[in-house]
Parts: structure tokens; sequence; C-alpha cells
């Protein structure tokens, strides 16, 4: 008898991620390109909401931001 075989695929995404300055391990982290632009159009509205604000407190409560991939694995 033969199993099906399962195959694990690997994607890559980026987001764009603004470190707390306060909160260790805590921010916010918002989908985007491997250049790190953020399209708005398909953020929510809290999602354009935190991502304005995040932008506009770089230095103050947010490191400058930079780009992280994040590995998705899906079984085919």
């Amino acid at each position: 008898m033969t199993s099906p075989s399962t195959h694990s695929t690997h994607t890559n995404r980026f987001e764009l991620w603004f470190r707390s300055l306060f909160n260790e391990g805590r921010g916010f982290a918002f989908a985007c390109d491997s250049a790190g632009r953020v399209s708005m159009d398909e953020l929510s509205e809290r999602g354009r909401l935190n991502y304005l604000f995040a932008r506009a407190m770089i230095g103050r409560e947010f490191a400058t931001p930079s780009v992280r991939t994040v590995l998705i694995s899906r079984l085919s």
C-alpha cells in the first residue's frame, strides 16, 4: 500500500517591523514588499491608523523600521 506523499512548499513574505523602544518584543508589523513598501489600500482602517501612528512615532516610541522575511510553510 502506498500512502500519498506530502510535500512542503515554502513561500517568503515580507513585513515592515516597527520595534518598540520601551517594551522588548513589542511593536507593529505590516505586510510589505521586499523594499519595505506597504500598500495602504490593502490595510484595514485600524491597520492604516496603526501604520501612520508607528511612522509618526519613529524615534519616540519605535525604532527605525526594518524589513523582515517571514517564511510560510504550506503542505501540498
